[in-house]
């Protein structure tokens, strides 16, 4: 429920500054000496179904682009002891926190990153680069390597 309260009060917010910054400026004064008839009411609210709508199509798509953008290679059977680890370390975590089991995987990057996305907490996507791979405490580069080398670019899948 503070996920839609939050989205609802960003929208509007970015609707209550778009209005004060034409008002400061006096937009729809210039507009009218130089006989541009533009409603500045509808254009608020038509500004405000294309944000929505375009955060909504965002969010449904975030899962699917992040997996393409980002060369998301996903673990659905661990192939190494690092795999295996991540896979039962975030089952653990959904578990605990009571929502859906997310999609796992390993993104090439070197440098250590790490995210989640998704429109549904039950329908998710948690992935973790190659560099934070190396990095953890307890797994170095070694349980990754092989993922690393299968991700490199000239690899053939």
């Amino acid at each position: 429920m503070l996920r839609i309260a939050l989205f609802l009060a960003t929208n509007i917010a970015i609707m209550a500054l778009i209005s004060v910054v034409f008002q400061i400026f006096g937009f729809q004064g210039l507009l009218a000496e130089n006989g541009v008839d533009l409603d500045i009411q509808a254009l608020l609210v038509f500004s405000a179904v294309i944000g929505f709508a375009g955060s909504f199509i965002s969010l449904l798509l975030s899962k699917t682009l992040a997996k393409r953008g980002m060369g998301v290679q996903l673990i659905t059977q661990p192939r190494t002891e690092f795999e295996g680890w991540l896979l039962n370390t975030v089952k653990r975590q959904a578990d605990q926190s009571r929502i859906g089991m997310p999609e796992v995987g390993i993104f090439r990057q070197d440098a250590p990153n790490a995210f989640a996305t998704g429109w549904n907490r039950n329908d998710a996507l948690v992935a973790v680069s190659t560099g934070l791979c190396e990095r953890m405490t307890g797994m170095r580069s070694k349980p990754c390597w092989p993922m690393k080398s299968a991700m490199s670019p000239t690899a053939i899948w």
